[in-house]
């Protein structure tokens, strides 16, 4: 799990404690490696305590925690996830069982409208968005004073970390990232959700964007949700309301400005990033592979197959014991050394 870049100035990597990632024979197609790692990581029972954050615009946020025994931890990870995710979403279950193990406490946060129930503003989330992110940060800060902070994002919740990081310049409060499927360029990825097998992607995302579309033009007639309850595809979805609810010109404005590529290389902190070449649903052509080479606090892992948050390894399985948890929770352990 070498940097590709072949850098020899980068600090040690406590990645290199962890075997090169190798699917079994039966999981090297992306498709199954997607579906098969999402399946089994849905096994794994969450075991949260919700906390709800009211906000100034008079919406809501709800944080699950991963209880720890005893006192305060010495760390703590927000954890974000992906389009029309949740905190109970495979990967976010694992990755905070897996925290737990190591002593870090897990907080998951739900963006509007994923946590079960819907928020109460006509937006919502986005790829770009990080307000929420901040107003996340700042409770865990406030909660745990002498705790240390990390992060970790998943798909869209790795873009919108990337974008807040970048935005920064230095680090908001946190000591070091991880970083997993970033759809690097939001353009070429809605392209990807429009051919062959990705619009089977696209019309499990759209079957719920559409059902809150539906709800929101009941609260909020004037919104434009309506139309986009009708929407055929993300960047139509995207068109219609993701764009003009949040102040973007269209949907071409909103991938241009939200996309991580954007923001990757002025990221200053620690950060881990997990990709895989035959994501089907992020290009490899999509990642800047120059720019992140040229930041000795990257470290990218590229690997051949994987496909989407899959990560199914031959010898480590899926779960908090898998490749991808283990990956995630030894990086953060070594960055927070």
């Amino acid at each position: 799990m070498r940097d590709p870049s072949g850098r020899a100035d980068r600090p040690s990597d406590p990645r290199e404690n962890m075997p090169p990632f190798e699917p079994p024979p039966a999981l090297r197609n992306p498709h199954l490696q997607t579906v098969v790692s999402r399946i089994a990581r849905s096994r794994i029972a969450p075991a949260y305590l919700r906390e709800r954050i009211e906000t100034a615009d008079g919406d809501f946020l709800d944080l699950d925690i991963w209880p720890l025994p005893g006192g305060e931890p010495p760390a703590v990870c927000l954890l974000l996830h992906g389009l029309e995710g949740s905190s109970r979403s495979g990967y976010m279950v694992s990755t905070a069982a897996a925290l737990a193990e190591a002593g870090i406490q897990a907080v998951a946060l739900n963006f509007r409208s994923c946590g079960g129930e819907l928020n109460l503003t006509p937006g919502s989330y986005h790829s770009g968005r990080t307000d929420d992110i901040e107003r996340s940060l700042a409770w865990m800060a406030q909660q745990y004073p002498r705790a240390r902070r990390v992060a970790a994002g998943f798909s869209l919740g790795g873009n919108a970390l990337l974008n807040l990081l970048g935005r920064a310049g230095s680090s908001p409060g946190v000591a070091a990232t991880a970083a997993v499927s970033v759809p690097y360029d939001l353009a070429l990825c809605s392209d990807a959700l429009e051919r062959g097998i990705g619009r089977l992607y696209a019309h499990r995302f759209l079957r719920t964007l559409r059902k809150k579309a539906r709800e929101k033009a009941r609260m909020f007639p004037g919104a434009g949700a309506s139309a986009a309850a009708a929407a055929k595809t993300i960047r139509e979805f995207d068109e219609l309301l993701t764009a003009p609810l949040h102040g973007f010109r269209n949907a071409a404005d909103y991938y241009e400005r939200c996309s991580a590529k954007r923001f990757v290389g002025t990221v200053e902190i620690p950060s881990i990033l997990i990709q895989s070449r035959d994501d089907p649903m992020v290009p490899s052509a999509s990642v800047p592979l120059d720019t992140i080479g040229r930041k000795p606090n990257l470290s990218l892992v590229l690997t051949r197959r994987g496909g989407h948050v899959g990560f199914y390894d031959r010898a480590l399985g899926t779960g908090r014991e898998g490749w991808l948890e283990q990956s995630i929770v030894r990086y953060l352990l070594g960055a927070l050394a």
